[in-house]
């Protein structure tokens, strides 16, 4: 039955993917409610196969294809909250279609995709932290996606309005204040909240007294994309920048969570274990 429902999720979000993309082009309200009650009903579906799945499994280990899973769920639960809190749905033509390629990834990976986890690995694990830390990264780069998203349509309609561009889709952005708007509390609250999850995954790692934690290829990367997203708030509230310049440290930023995301799952190398390879 999980399965089952996880390949339901996956085709709603794919419908999804397409009725946003014909809301973006038509912004016609049909298709615009309809692409919002399938990325629901996925939400709701994936929900119960992760729960079903869980409880199958005794507990489900947060490596390869699983971490993608929730990976989606996650990006699924933050877009809900855009979409109804700032009554904008332009951003599921860019979200919904994300969500809807990290379920295909998880099904191409399966569930063994991680490997084996040696004892060292599996004891450092077995702790609630560990799942609060994965947890609370995975909704925090969701936040991450969402501003860098937003920051994309920013340059996007910026470009096209210097240049004096009649572009009939160029209509279907909100304004460039809103836009900045969304992405500077999508950012501000996901900041916080990775900030809390990389200094469980510290408290984890000195607790279990893991050697040169701090050298960890994924550690580092996580680093530059707290420092990404730090500059970007400190642009926003402390310097008045342009918000083009702001814009493009946001999607720098954005790039980094996404190369974080593939190294996090092919480079077996240091002491995480949600990498592809077996160990």
């Amino acid at each position: 039955m999980a399965i089952v429902l996880f390949w339901f999720a996956t085709a709603l979000y794919a419908g999804a993917t397409v009725l946003y993309a014909y809301y973006f082009m038509s912004k016609k309200k049909a298709h615009s409610w309809y692409a919002t009650f399938m990325t629901g009903a996925g939400f709701l579906t994936q929900t119960a196969s992760i729960g079903l799945y869980s409880t199958h499994t005794e507990g489900t280990v947060l490596t390869g294809a699983n971490s993608l899973v929730l990976a989606a769920w996650a990006l699924a639960l933050v877009y809900f909250a855009v979409e109804h809190l700032a009554k904008l749905k332009v951003y599921g033509t860019l979200l919904v279609p994300l969500a809807a390629v990290l379920m295909f990834a998880a099904a191409v990976l399966g569930p063994e995709a991680a490997g084996q986890l040696t004892d060292a690995q599996a004891a450092l694990l077995d702790s609630r932290r560990v799942g609060m830390h994965v947890a609370i990264v995975m909704l925090a780069n969701a936040g991450f996606a969402v501003g860098g998203a937003a920051s994309i349509a920013y340059m996007i309609q910026e470009s096209q309005l210097k240049k004096h561009a009649r572009v009939k889709w160029l209509k279907r952005f909100p304004s460039l204040a809103q836009t900045d708007l969304v992405a500077r509390r999508a950012v501000a609250l996901a900041f916080p909240a990775y900030t809390g999850g990389l200094l469980l995954g510290i408290v984890r790692a000195m607790e279990t007294d893991v050697g040169g934690w701090f050298a960890d290829l994924r550690v580092m990367l996580a680093g530059l994309v707290w420092l990404a997203f730090g500059v970007y708030l400190y642009l926003h509230y402390g310097r008045g920048t342009p918000g083009r310049t702001r814009a493009w440290v946001a999607v720098v930023g954005l790039v980094m969570v996404l190369v974080l995301s593939v190294v996090a799952r092919t480079v077996p190398a240091g002491f995480h274990v949600f990498g592809i390879a077996g160990r």
